[in-house]
């Protein structure tokens, strides 16, 4: 059976995340019954990692198999066209045969993550529900300073989920960086925190988000910053970050 490798985009905030469920629509039910309505047979994607409810995919990748030999053009022309016909916010930007071994998840090396938040004291119009809207002024540099100190190899107990699967809370922060994108027409400014590791915890970087911004507001100091990380407790956590303003951006192979 051939093994293609799919990346794809999407809208996150309709879905209740990447994963199938039995009673709520997700991207990846509607994926699969995109591709099997065109190739006539029942098809299951493997994603490179989960989002969820309301999260959105820039460069998610997913490999799936087919049961015939399918031109990797054709594969995402017709799965697009049906997507589009069912009015999914998703889409196939990408497709290639790869080789039997490739696997979306256990093979990538790195995966990227953007957080958007509009700083501003206007409610949002075209950005609602693609980015996390800030009244209170934030100190970008404070915030970016502060971010360092969750680089590196530690236990992240305290940015992890309660429901979080992962067997350890040990994890590589390989970047986590904050910066000032562009002021906003009003008044206000766009700021943008990116980070890239191996793997993350489950909920790990709407949690940093979330405390970043403490960081921000001046509520918290770097200090406070790495205290919570030494807790190894969710409840040193500061407030997790909405889903809206989280992008998985790329995976690195």
């Amino acid at each position: 059976m051939p093994r293609y490798k799919l990346t794809i985009e999407y809208y996150g905030t309709p879905f209740h995340g990447w994963q199938r469920q039995e009673d709520f629509l997700s991207v990846q039910q509607v994926l699969e019954e995109a591709i099997s309505e065109f190739t006539r047979h029942p098809v299951t994607v493997f994603a490179a990692g989960r989002t969820d409810t309301g999260v959105h995919g820039l460069g998610q990748i997913v490999h799936l198999d087919l049961e015939r030999q399918w031109a990797p053009e054709k594969v995402s022309e017709a799965a697009n066209g049906v997507l589009k016909y069912h009015g999914h916010p998703v889409a196939v930007l990408d497709c290639e045969q790869v080789a039997d071994d490739f696997d979306a998840r256990f093979s990538a090396k790195r995966r990227h993550y953007r957080y958007r938040i509009l700083n501003r004291w206007a409610n949002l119009t075209v950005e609602l529900g693609r980015a996390w809207h800030v009244k209170k002024p934030l100190d970008v540099a404070a915030m970016d300073s502060a971010a360092k100190v969750l680089i590196g190899h530690h236990d992240f107990t305290t940015f992890r989920a309660m429901n979080c699967q992962a067997k350890s809370p040990m994890r590589t922060l390989d970047t986590l960086d904050v910066r000032h994108v562009c002021d906003l027409t009003g008044g206000g400014q766009e700021i943008e925190i990116t980070t890239s590791s191996r793997a993350f915890l489950h909920n790990q970087v709407r949690s940093m988000a979330g405390s970043l911004k403490l960081v921000g507001e001046g509520k918290w100091t770097a200090d406070d910053l790495a205290a919570a990380l030494a807790a190894k407790d969710r409840k040193a956590c500061g407030p997790v970050a909405p889903a809206c303003g989280l992008y998985f951006v790329r995976v690195d192979y």
